[in-house]
């Protein structure tokens, strides 16, 4: 039997009312009460401080039938703002949305230098500019999650970043020592998973993402729950050996499984390959679309390895749900297919694959969604995002160099 004093059961109660709102978009007091199995009583006293908080509003839903219209309770998504940073090696991606999780601006900031104290002083000139802007909503902003690509501890102090090569630096404490905003630390690929629960399965407790852009990262969620291992370091799979006495690695190793599947490989020998150093995805597309020989076969390079990987991590965790985020698997036809029929084991199962939706997003959405669990302080979180949120967001991605 659970026991606990008043303020401890008031605040479970909370959390509760406020995840079924959330969940639900809108909902009556008396749905509300048979859903969470409480009182009308206390939900009627729980919404009440919930309204002169301004976390929650009411409106009157259109009915037909006979009888008075129903007060509809939903979420004030205006409240405050979630700001979410994607911080990748060559640029850094800052995304602000409301407490829906739907973005309001987006935009990219390419970086000319490593260097920590300079990025540092960057961070914290934008998230000051975006604190000034959004100051007049009554929470203002929520909260800020930095995705980093790099090795996280659970304390949420960077251990390693191997493309800036950075040791061993609070950023978490850096950053709040300058500005007034909770902020959180957390590895990009367990973003990136954790915005594919929150957006796209709602309903998968054991879903593993593998984020391929400038390496290759794995998130994972178990029953629920982003699963970290002893340190935090779990799911640096891109250092994985596929390999053996392969090309050299940042992280020390040769052959790991990033130097064959991610993104930043793939460019980088189709540069060598073509000798035009600007390869973007619309060139990449137009010789798919040719049948251009040397894409064809480094395509084919790429699933190769990918699905050598995909075989192990599939063994290791056996996932409900495997979604790859790659831009590149979205250009390739029937990428899909064709990376299930390199899946021939007899012992490797998983229940679904799928290449993922939310594209780059999914690092600063998945960041967003986490400000905004935290500061609700709720159990879980379900939001769901239309296709033209995403692309507006993409619209307003304008790219901006710095330092």
């Amino acid at each position: 039997m659970v026991t606990g004093d008043a303020a401890y059961i008031k605040k479970i109660n909370r959390s509760l009312i406020i995840e079924k709102i959330v969940e639900q978009g809108m909902i009556s007091r008396a749905d509300l009460s048979k859903m969470i199995e409480l009182t009308r009583a206390t939900i009627s006293a729980q919404v009440s401080d919930l309204l002169d908080e301004e976390l929650i509003v009411e409106t009157q839903q259109e009915h037909n039938s006979v009888g008075r219209r129903p007060i509809m309770l939903s979420l004030n998504r205006k409240a405050g703002y979630a700001l979410g940073i994607d911080l990748d090696y060559q640029h850094i991606r800052f995304t602000l949305s409301d407490l829906l999780g739907h973005p309001i601006y987006s935009e990219t900031i390419r970086l000319e230098t490593p260097d920590y104290d300079v990025i540092l002083h960057l961070l914290i000139e934008h998230i000051q500019a975006y604190q000034n802007k959004y100051s007049d909503s009554r929470y203002g902003i929520v909260g800020l999650v930095i995705g980093i690509h790099g090795i996280v501890n659970k304390d949420e102090t960077i251990y390693f970043v191997p493309r800036h090569q950075w040791h061993n630096k609070n950023l978490k404490a850096d950053l709040e020592a300058k500005i007034d905003i909770n902020v959180y630390i957390e590895n990009n690929a367990n973003l990136c998973s954790f915005a594919e629960k929150v957006y796209k399965h709602h309903h998968s407790d054991n879903l593993l993402c593998v984020s391929m852009y400038s390496g290759v990262g794995l998130g994972i969620m178990n029953e629920g729950e982003l699963l970290k291992g002893y340190h935090g370091y779990a799911g640096e799979m891109g250092h994985m050996i596929i390999v053996p006495d392969g090309k050299p690695c940042n992280c020390g190793n040769h052959g790991c499984w990033e130097l064959y599947s991610s993104e930043a490989s793939f460019f980088k020998e189709l540069a060598e390959e073509h000798h035009k150093h600007d390869i973007t995805y619309t060139d990449i597309r137009n010789w798919m679309i040719e049948q251009e020989p040397i894409i064809c076969k480094q395509m084919e390079q790429f699933i190769k390895y990918l699905s050598i990987g995909l075989n192990n991590i599939i063994n290791l965790y056996n996932p409900e749900i495997l979604v790859l985020n790659s831009e590149l698997l979205k250009l390739y036809p029937n990428a899909e297919e064709i990376i299930k029929s390199h899946l021939t084991s007899t012992i490797s199962h998983y229940r679904e694959l799928v290449i993922s939706d939310l594209g780059k997003q999914a690092c600063v959405m998945g960041a967003c969604a986490l400000a905004i669990k935290n500061f609700l302080d709720i159990p879980a979180l379900r939001l769901n995002i239309e296709d033209d949120y995403l692309n507006l967001s993409k619209e307003n991605d304008g790219t901006k160099a710095a330092l």
